[in-house]
């Protein structure tokens, strides 16, 4: 216990999370009767309500966005079922990929021809295919949240001088006041993130499943420091600024599920000029002021220099994803269309028979694969 406790001494140093002549005693709650300084302990505080959210969750899509689906003639069933062949499920439950050397040898072994082993594989991995109600549900309430995150953040910021003056953010720093609308938005924010950690292990299963835990746990992480550090002011404009873009990215995910390609296209427009307005347009504002002005106000400690690194490792990151975004409308112009799923999973691959017979018909547009590709990455 002893050394574990010097780790922690150590780890938890004003002399690194601090400015000089600061340290964990002057910015404890109640340390100042003139400012409410964050409290660490809050940060148990999302566990909780990130249950609620998960109920609340639970109870918009069964009671309303599934029904809403299914009056809009969104598919809620699923493929046939393939046969219950226990060799063929135990070879698929090792590796969903089949390649000519397992067919060759699952055909001997089994006294079945390849094309009927390849017939109940693509059987089988339908048969995980979520549907397309339940992605729909998915995409429509991450896109109600967005939308609520967002405008309770402007509601909630609009009074704060640092939302006009972002250099407001360093004005008597360590000692700035959490007031109670601040603190719901960063609690309610951070409980969303955990809720994402759980129920992504029962959502749909995306090809960037384990980019996408590593991203909530990165986000979390960096909340909880930035609380604890008393950098909210910062912090929530960061959190205001990414809510906005992703309301119009989930909707036209959803309205594409619907199959509402007009307003589907309409909105993957107004997604892109919000996502250069916000990510290259706002965001760089913060990181000039984080790096420019910053140090003009502060005495500069090595915490800073920890935030504002990954604040402008996250700007090469929008850079890299602008790139992509004008990629897809400029392919998608060129080809005079915007089709295909904004991000694509592994189960999405293969299609049912009946759709892919109206692709070869004609009646349902080409997928732009560059597209599903490349918007994979945006999130």
């Amino acid at each position: 216990m002893e050394t574990f406790k010097k780790i922690s001494d150590s780890f938890w140093s004003p002399n690194v999370w601090l400015p000089p002549n600061v340290t964990w005693s002057d910015i404890a709650p109640g340390s100042r009767s003139d400012v409410q300084h964050a409290n660490y302990k809050d940060l148990l505080w999302p566990l909780p309500l990130a249950g609620v959210i998960m109920l609340i969750r639970y109870s918009v899509e069964r009671f309303w966005v599934s029904p809403i689906g299914v009056s809009l003639g969104i598919r809620s069933s699923r493929p046939k079922k393939a046969a219950n062949i226990p060799v063929l499920e135990s070879a698929y439950s090792k590796s969903s990929r089949l390649d000519h050397k397992k067919i060759v040898l699952l055909s001997k072994h089994l006294d079945m021809t390849e094309r009927q082993i390849e017939r109940w594989w693509r059987l089988r991995r339908a048969q995980d295919k979520p549907s397309t109600l339940t992605k729909f549900c998915e995409n429509t309430w991450r896109c109600i949240y967005y939308t609520y995150s967002f405008i309770f953040g402007i509601v909630v910021l609009w009074d704060k001088p640092w939302f006009w003056d972002v250099k407001t953010c360093w004005y008597g720093y360590p000692h700035q006041s959490v007031s109670g609308d601040i603190w719901w938005y960063y609690m309610i924010s951070m409980a969303f993130y955990w809720s994402l950690t759980v129920t992504q292990f029962f959502d749909v299963k995306r090809k960037d499943f384990w980019q996408m835990f590593v991203h909530h746990m990165v986000t979390l992480l960096l909340m909880s420091l930035s609380w604890i550090c008393n950098l909210h002011r910062v912090g929530s404009l960061v959190l205001v600024i990414h809510d906005c873009a992703d309301i119009f990215l989930e909707a036209a995910k959803l309205t594409k599920y619907a199959n509402f390609q007009k307003l589907c296209d309409i909105i993957f427009a107004i997604f892109t000029v919000v996502w250069i307005v916000t990510r290259l347009g706002f965001y760089p504002r913060i990181i000039y002021s984080s790096s420019i002005e910053a140090p003009r106000i502060l005495p500069m400690f090595p915490a800073y220099y920890i935030f504002n690194s990954l604040l402008i490792m996250l700007l090469a990151l929008h850079i890299v994803w602008t790139y992509m975004i004008l990629k897809i409308v400029i392919d998608s112009l060129q080809k005079g269309l915007m089709s295909g799923d904004i991000r694509s999973s592994d189960s999405e691959i293969s299609e049912s028979s009946e759709s892919q017979k109206s692709l070869n018909n004609g009646d349902v547009k080409p997928v732009d694969k560059i597209q599903k590709r490349a918007l994979t990455k945006t999130e």
